[in-house]
């Protein structure tokens, strides 16, 4: 059994040990696994680069824009340049 809460009418949780409670499913109070051997972080950062969407890519005067993806066009020697592997 774990803890699980619902949102009550005055929009504050209110735990139980259902997972159902009134026809509403619960959601758990627990929070998500951390790991931190992150796997997958060098493909988030090379999608982040190749799209415009790193922090220190962005200007304070205007939102980020993204660029279609192109697809199939890129090469790993690419991909590793973008790294800066």
């Amino acid at each position: 059994m774990h803890l699980m809460y619902t949102l009550g009418p005055d929009g504050k949780r209110q735990y139980t040990l259902k997972k159902i409670v009134d026809g509403e499913v619960t959601k758990s109070a627990h929070p998500a696994r951390f790991s931190p051997d992150d796997k997958y972080s060098r493909h988030r950062v090379t999608l982040k680069k190749r799209y415009g969407l790193l922090m220190m890519q962005q200007s304070t005067s205007r939102k980020p824009q993204c660029r279609e993806p192109r697809l199939g066009t890129n090469t790993l020697a690419e991909d590793k340049k973008v790294l800066g592997q």
